[in-house]
């Protein structure tokens, strides 16, 4: 088992896939399914250490369009949302979010929050373009960081 995953990692890898896998793996766990690109981002740079910043760029706009197409769902989803409306924490997260504005994008790399967060926006009308600007530097900010950390931890 661990010779098969580590040669489907090596696979994976080589830059004519691995920067496309990362960007496919961050695209998809930015929306509101359940998964994380850290693994295959730190896996990348961890087998190519000449592809951190290629890959960090990369899981960051996938990532960031991840988080727009759950803009998009949000914007799409107000009967859903409308019969949660009236709940008080509904009612304080969405005067927080209406004072911010897209700044509150920026938080879109949180777990749990993070992407429900960019449909919130979406759901509220927030421009697209700034929402986007701000979701990039968030999610750009927590590869730069969790990568070089997890780098620092466990050294080639």
């Amino acid at each position: 088992m661990q010779a098969c995953l580590s040669s489907l990692l090596q696979a994976l890898a080589l830059p004519e896939f691995g920067l496309s896998t990362v960007f496919v793996v961050a695209t998809l766990s930015a929306t509101l399914l359940p998964l994380g690109s850290e693994p295959a981002v730190f896996g990348l740079v961890r087998l190519n250490p000449a592809l951190f910043w290629p890959a960090v760029l990369a899981a960051t706009a996938g990532n960031t369009l991840g988080g727009m197409i759950s803009w998009w769902m949000g914007r799409a989803a107000h009967h859903v949302v409308d019969r949660y409306r009236h709940s008080g924490t509904h009612l304080r997260a969405l005067a927080w979010l209406e004072r911010l504005g897209p700044k509150a994008c920026v938080l879109s790399f949180l777990p749990l929050v993070g992407d429900p967060l960019c449909a919130v926006a979406g759901w509220l009308h927030l421009p697209p373009g700034p929402c986007a600007a701000y979701m990039a530097l968030g999610k750009f900010a927590r590869y730069v960081v969790m990568t070089a950390g997890l780098l620092w931890v466990w050294p080639a």
